[in-house]
């Protein structure tokens, strides 16, 4: 064909052609390719849907119930109990053990939860997650997608915050339930085709073999997809479509407990050694379960079918197609006896089993903080948890600030400069500047995701009040800057200088610390209670500037000490405009 010859479109029958070719030279077997599409369309479609809806409820969910969550982490305990009770809770609200077990290995990370009770968090985590499988027992996968629209046209057209996120979390089960309805067809489509049905075929759980075979395939299932929950919803269709047997469905759910630890344990490359052994306990915990299980895996399903009191064999003919629709809730209960018992018979061994990980995993023998804050990338999956802990930051950055003002004082009374402290003193100023680096970053990650509009809030102010408490620091280093250049000159203020300089020294220190009290108890009337701490510095620091000029005309004073003197007086109001700006972020007044 020459260049001016004209170009035949590539038509979708063409486009068939040359895939079934492809499909029937790596099979050997003739395969009707619009089955095959179908079958991989109405497949991905589902599982497609079916994710975003679970990320929906869970995004929902956690934004209705934020501060309890909060409130909720914030009460674990070294109590094994209380925590394995907050990791369900926590897990049946975010609808995800992955999330649960990745926010764990930050908090283990960053140090705000020991190991003692990241270990019952993580057993409450699988605990949790079999929530899941109940939900999908709920027989309203018909009516999935009207909830999704009804829900969807409130999300979009209502004001109010808080309904939109019970919106988002409704529309999110309307989708689980379509997405869903949608993979159980797909699976109808398997068994309408000879070549796809012997496949599946081939995972049976018979013997002992076959059901590692099967636990293995669901753990890999799962890694691939990165939710247990995804893979549950697969194995339920099959199941339901009776592709695959209660067995087999059985087996597979054993496996996925595997697969689920793959996302805690990728979570903890690179974290410290504390977070890197939560991680390894999740691994060793659900192996060892999926592990003692198989061994009576025949029992145990018996077991299960006598609780659920149903024939999982028996079959219904809907619209002339045989569906099993008793194998769902046997599924459901296999999947949330097998990780309560497992909790239950790990208990009295967690003990042993952390001496062990302590043991396995040795402490490194340097100080392992690889960052200055203790905010860790982990939490952005949780925004209502990881504000607080940015809040937490904020925090500190004030109470560094009231530590140097500390040194400060002392070193002002020092006729020989403690060289050391100085020096201390210079490098926590350098110190919070990283911090406020490291909090503006964070915060920024998580503007950048989908968040309630009372976390936007609060991370912007937090941003601010990083800014000012880091100014603060600035100011507080430039004043012992200044006094150590006087040293440096041979010059020192004078006696009466220094003790006017103490009594603002000590009003700005007083003002700072009510500042940073009312932000650690959340006091938004600061603004009105300090109100008069500001206005008595703002007038001393007039006071001593007009007395200051008043002695430049009677009495000789070196012009380094007037400069520095009047330069003292300025970084003291700064420091006091920017303490100001953060109690009107504390008070929410701009």
């Amino acid at each position: 064909m020459g260049f001016d010859s004209p170009c035949h479109p590539l038509r979708i029958s063409d486009l068939n052609k040359v895939l079934t070719i492809c499909i029937e030279f790596v099979s050997g077997e003739t395969v009707e390719f619009s089955a095959f599409s179908r079958l991989v369309c109405e497949l991905i479609g589902g599982l497609g849907l079916f994710l975003l809806g679970m990320k929906n409820m869970s995004d929902g969910m956690q934004a209705v119930a934020g501060s309890r969550l909060r409130k909720m982490i914030g009460a674990v305990t070294g109590n094994r109990f209380a925590a394995t009770i907050v990791g369900t809770i926590v897990t049946c609200v975010v609808q995800s053990s992955s999330i649960t077990t990745v926010m764990v290995i930050g908090f283990v990370n960053s140090g705000v939860m020991q190991l003692t009770q990241a270990v019952g968090v993580i057993m409450g985590a699988n605990v949790g997650t079999t929530i899941t499988g109940w939900i999908l027992v709920l027989n309203i996968g018909k009516y999935g997608l009207p909830i999704l629209g009804a829900s969807a046209i409130v999300y979009l057209f209502s004001h109010g915050e808080r309904r939109r996120f019970w919106a988002m979390a409704i529309m999110g089960v309307g989708m689980v339930f379509f997405g869903l309805e949608l993979m159980k067809d797909a699976c109808a489509i398997i068994k309408e085709t000879p070549e796809f049905e012997a496949w599946f075929r081939r995972f049976t759980a018979d013997n002992y073999l076959g059901v590692l075979k099967c636990a293995l395939a669901g753990c890999l299932l799962t890694i691939l997809v990165q939710s247990s929950s995804a893979t549950l919803g697969i194995t339920i269709s099959l199941a339901f479509q009776g592709i695959i047997s209660y067995q087999t469905a059985a087996a597979l759910v054993l496996g996925e407990n595997i697969g689920t630890t793959i996302t805690a344990f990728l979570a903890s490359l690179g974290a410290t050694t504390n977070a890197r052994r939560a991680a390894y306990f999740h691994v060793f915990f659900n192996m060892m379960g999926v592990f003692w299980i198989t061994l009576v895996f025949p029992w145990y399903i018996q077991l299960v079918q006598w609780i659920v009191a149903r024939d999982v064999t028996q079959a219904l003919i809907v619209d002339g197609a045989e569906i099993y629709p008793y194998t769902t809730p046997a599924i459901a209960a296999t999947h949330s006896i097998f990780n309560i018992v497992n909790t239950i018979i790990f208990f009295p061994f967690l003990p042993i089993i952390i001496r062990v990980l302590v043991w396995a995993i040795p402490s490194k023998g340097f100080k392992e903080k690889p960052k200055l804050t203790d905010l860790d990338i982990r939490m952005l999956e949780t925004p209502t948890l990881a504000i607080e802990q940015s809040r937490k930051e904020v925090e500190k950055m004030g109470e560094g600030c009231a530590k140097m003002l500390d040194w400060l004082a002392e070193l002002q009374k020092q006729d020989e400069q403690d060289k050391a402290l100085a020096d201390r003193l210079i490098h926590r100023e350098q110190v919070l500047d990283t911090v406020q680096d490291e909090i503006a970053v964070f915060i920024t990650n998580l503007l950048s995701g989908n968040i309630p509009h009372s976390v936007a809030d609060e991370a912007r102010r937090q941003l601010r009040m990083a800014d000012e408490y880091e100014s603060v620091s600035d100011y507080i280093a430039n004043l012992e800057k200044f006094d150590r250049k006087l040293r440096r000159g041979g010059h020192r203020f004078t006696q009466e200088q220094r003790d006017n300089i103490a009594l603002l020294h000590q009003l700005t220190g007083e003002y700072l610390g009510a500042i940073n009290v009312a932000l650690s108890q959340d006091n938004r009337a600061i603004l009105s209670k300090s109100g008069a701490m500001s206005k008595r510095i703002r007038e001393e620091i007039k006071r001593l500037r007009r007395k200051h000029l008043d002695d430049l005309s009677h009495s000789a004073i070196a012009p380094e000490v007037s400069i520095a003197f009047l330069a003292t007086l300025n970084a003291y109001s700064r420091v006091r405009d920017h303490a100001h700006s953060v109690a009107e972020e504390v008070s929410e007044e701009i």
